[in-house]
């Protein structure tokens, strides 16, 4: 058994300038993007009849998934072979001028459903190619034993963004419209693309250093992930909960139809999620080092969040449905945490892009087929059974994986993995 180092400081990453500035832009830009993930849905909502509206919604998760199944093999094999921090300024470009056209669309007073659905998938297909170049440029910003805890703040900015940018998306959508929600989502990509440029003393990637963008390049990085037993574990059960219990997709019909809301009331209910992940994320921080069983936390974790999907299906309470969804929040990301970290430890750098390509299928693929999925059950048969049934589907996979991936159930802090038949250490 390894002796463990002293435990970094809860904000040891914050010290490193060029992951303080990332962290602090994407805090902005990140808020921008869910600010106008929940104006999609809204805009959508409004622009079809109530009968059409479930298969409408979830086709809002089907033009996000394509680029990102479309793109993500070779958006990987790009962030490894070329510099990260210029690929994001190209990707964060494209994603503003996307957010910029539906702002334009929206301001023009459009009826048209598939101007939505392209720009979209536009946006959706700039973030393939942005989120292994960001996930890959982390670990060079930080050293190796402040990693973890860059993870734990990298958390707490996605779910502090997670939660502002859907409780300001209703009240601009409330006050002004979806237009300015679409436009201030364009500015907040800016933020990033500033801070990107000020970096200094990032390491330089010498010639040759990537592989060539190729089919086989894309190859190793598929069989490096399905190789490692814990990564591949990981993305699977994060995959099939997500597929069964994406009912966020859902939210604007039962603030309309079952709770009768409004749009403040939306805003409120996109954000909950948020508030579980963001208080669970502040105390993983500091608990994080102290979790041994993390395999059987994380299962546990995905458990609780099936089991909070169906409460909230069954729930006709205000109350009771945004204390579910706060729930559902905090035990995805016990998941989310613990799973990243494995990840990234065990993850050679000249892999990183292809290793998080492929997670991104699982990771984003998962809860935009769901909603697709959620969207046509609830066209059926209501967008209640919609959500229960996705949650008794989230609790029957995780029982599946765990029984059938001991290396998972028994992962622990130290626990030594295999990655493609060379043992390394997992502890840090």
């Amino acid at each position: 058994m390894p002796t463990a180092g002293p435990r970094p400081r809860p904000l040891a990453a914050l010290r490193h300038r060029n992951f303080r500035l990332l962290w602090t832009s994407q805090l902005v830009s990140m808020a921008g993007s869910m600010m106008q993930s929940a104006a999609i849905l809204w805009h959508v909502s409004l622009l079809v009849p109530p009968e059409r509206r479930g298969l409408a919604l979830g086709m809002v998760g089907l033009v996000r998934i394509a680029p990102i199944v479309g793109f993500s093999m070779v958006s990987g094999v790009v962030a490894d072979a070329f510099d990260r921090r210029k690929l994001m300024l190209i990707t964060q470009a494209g994603m503003t001028m996307a957010a910029a056209l539906l702002a334009a669309v929206a301001f023009a007073g459009s009826r048209a459903l598939w101007p939505v659905y392209l720009l979209a998938a536009a946006g959706s297909a700039f973030g393939a190619f942005d989120g292994p170049a960001r996930q890959s440029l982390i670990p060079s910003l930080v050293p190796r034993e402040h990693l973890p805890n860059a993870i734990s703040l990298n958390t707490i900015m996605f779910q502090t963004a997670s939660l502002a940018g859907p409780a300001l998306g209703g009240l601009v959508i409330g006050a002004a419209g979806v237009a300015w929600a679409y436009a201030l989502n364009a500015v907040s990509f800016l933020f990033v693309i500033a801070a990107l440029l000020m970096m200094r003393d990032l390491p330089r990637r010498s010639p040759g250093h990537g592989p060539e963008v190729s089919f086989k390049a894309a190859a190793e990085g598929l069989r490096f992930v399905f190789r490692t037993p814990l990564i591949r574990s990981s993305m699977l059960l994060d995959f099939l909960a997500t597929f069964f219990a994406s009912a966020t997709a859902l939210l604007p019909i039962f603030a309309q139809d079952v709770l009768h809301v409004g749009a403040h009331g939306y805003g409120l209910l996109s954000a909950a999620p948020s508030i579980g992940a963001l208080i669970t994320s502040i105390a993983l921080v500091p608990m994080l080092e102290r979790i041994d069983h993390r395999g059987r936390a994380m299962l546990w974790a995905v458990a609780g969040f099936g089991l909070a999907t169906v409460v909230f299906g069954i729930s006709r309470s205000f109350a009771l449905t945004f204390t579910c969804l706060a729930l559902t929040g905090a035990t995805d990301t016990v998941s989310m945490v613990i799973r990243n970290v494995i990840r990234q430890l065990i993850t050679p750098d000249e892999m990183r892009g292809r290793m998080t390509s492929v997670n991104m299928i699982f990771f984003m693929g998962g809860p935009q087929l769901g909603e697709m999925e959620a969207g046509l059950v609830a066209n059926l048969w209501g967008a209640p059974l919609s959500v229960v049934s996705g949650g008794l589907g989230c609790l029957l996979a995780t029982a599946w994986v765990a029984w059938r991936t001991p290396d998972l159930r028994g992962y622990r802090r130290e626990t030594r993995v295999v990655t493609g038949g060379e043992r390394v250490e997992a502890g840090a």
